[in-house]
């Protein structure tokens, strides 16, 4: 049961809790309450539950009302737990899940578990699933459901109706917004509103009703590239086609969103450092370890790098101590107003609102003001310097390189991004550490080469 159709109010908690329910195995109870629960109530349950009692839960439930839990369960969640189920009483839950989020759960878990899976479902779902998974994620393929209504353009208004009756049980769990409309090869002839077919004269022959001129994608559109469809045209679906315009499937208004919602908060983990997906406290030890030492392993390497530029200039760090009290600030307030400008075209890039090889056009975004940024923070740090210590040498020093890192760092913070996807990597996974490297270097360089040349103000 989704949350539309759940009671209101709070669920009762049980007598003993939760867990308390689950061990007197009663399944009409365990349902009961499972379905006053909101979907994030639900989520945050299960992810309470202990990997013996998690397996209990689902072993208890019937198949239909575990497919219900299993989609108000984020997608990592859904996948550890069909993951840890036998293939046949997963076989017997994913079943009764759309063909998409089927295919979304089993492309989460390991291939030969995903495989033994497939092999217990019906043929032409497993067919299905099967043609589903082979699309990357973050594109029309791999957003689309192949739950959709499409009918020949010969077909009559009466005869397409009667079929939607007949086979009312089928279509109900499909979202459907639009009839799609095939001539005699198969092929994408036009679109009909669900409205305007119910509406028409019974006699009406769809070719006469549909809109011939279509907005269509195909399997390799980057959801990029489907984002702006949405918002500025407004489509409930877009069909998506393959090269012979024989239509797949459609991707759906909520799909599309839905999954930039994904993409951000995957894009924010791993730019925060975690790895390999969502993490959650509840996951095994050995997988939460696994998944923040493979960035943190990355970085110590990294900031080796950096502090080399340290060790090669000690005489001068030594002569004038003062500057390690600055090099920290440089390093940070760099680091930030690179990071301001990965965010922004990370952001872009997913949007849709630049393309990888507009690198020109962002650094000409960035320089300016990258440069007007770093002399008013390197003004601020110097000022403060000549202050403190009453050298205005020490001021020039640390201001100077602070701008002109601040100015480095908005640049290649704002063009990573773009040639890291042009090259088809990752942009929210090498940005961060690129960067602060990079950022680090140059700060650290800057600072102690300025010194150097003016050294004996600053030793004096």
């Amino acid at each position: 049961m989704r949350e539309g159709s759940r009671p209101h109010g709070p669920a009762p908690a049980p007598k003993g809790g939760f867990s308390a329910l689950l061990l007197r195995g009663n399944r009409a109870d365990l349902e009961s309450h499972l379905n006053r629960l909101k979907p994030a109530e639900t989520a945050m349950l299960v992810a309470r539950l202990d990997d013996e009692e998690r397996e209990r839960l689902f072993r208890i439930l019937e198949p239909g009302q575990a497919a219900e839990v299993i989609r108000d369960l984020t997608d990592e969640q859904a996948a550890d737990v069909i993951e840890d189920l036998d293939a046949s009483r997963a076989a017997s839950i994913v079943e009764r899940l759309a063909d998409d989020e089927r295919a979304d759960v089993l492309g989460d878990i390991p291939n030969r578990r995903a495989r033994a899976i497939l092999r217990k479902l019906p043929l032409r779902k497993a067919a299905q699933t099967r043609r589903l998974m082979v699309y990357p994620d973050a594109t029309a393929g791999g957003l689309m459901t192949s739950d959709f209504l499409a009918f020949p353009q010969y077909w009559t208004v009466r005869r397409t109706i009667r079929t939607l009756r007949r086979n009312h049980t089928r279509y109900a769990r499909f979202d459907v917004q639009y009839v799609y409309v095939r001539d005699h090869l198969g092929r994408l002839a036009g679109i009909l509103r669900l409205r305007d077919l119910l509406l028409a004269p019974e006699q009406s022959v769809l070719s006469d009703l549909m809109l011939r001129e279509t907005v269509l994608v195909r399997t390799d559109e980057p959801m990029e590239g489907l984002i702006p469809l949405f918002r500025e045209r407004g489509f409930m679906g877009l069909p998506v086609v393959d090269g012979r315009r024989r239509m797949l499937g459609v991707v759906t208004r909520q799909s599309a969103f839905e999954a930039l919602g994904d993409d951000s908060q995957r894009q924010f983990l791993k730019m925060s450092g975690i790895l390999g997906g969502e993490e959650f406290r509840g996951m095994p030890f050995r997988r939460r370890a696994g998944r923040r030492l493979s960035w943190l392993g990355i970085n110590v390497i990294l900031n080796i790098l950096a502090a080399s530029v340290i060790a090669a200039n000690q005489d001068i760090l030594s002569a004038a101590v003062v500057l390690a009290v600055f090099l920290p600030i440089i390093s940070d307030m760099s680091g930030c107003s690179g990071n301001q400008a990965v965010a922004v075209s990370i952001r872009e890039l997913s949007l849709g609102l630049i393309r990888p090889r507009e690198v020109a056009l962002v650094l000409g975004k960035e320089i300016g003001l990258g440069a007007f940024n770093g002399t008013v923070l390197g003004g601020l740090v110097g000022l403060a310097a000549i202050l403190w210590k009453g050298n205005a040498w020490l001021g020039l020093v640390v201001g100077s390189a602070l701008a002109l890192n601040t100015m480095l760092s908005v640049c290649l913070g704002g063009v990573l991004p773009l040639l890291l996807r042009r090259f088809r990597m990752d942009p929210a996974l090498a940005s961060g550490p690129i960067l602060t490297t990079l950022t680090d270097m140059a700060g650290f360089f800057l600072v102690l080469r300025f010194a150097g040349l003016v050294l004996p103000h600053l030793a004096g």
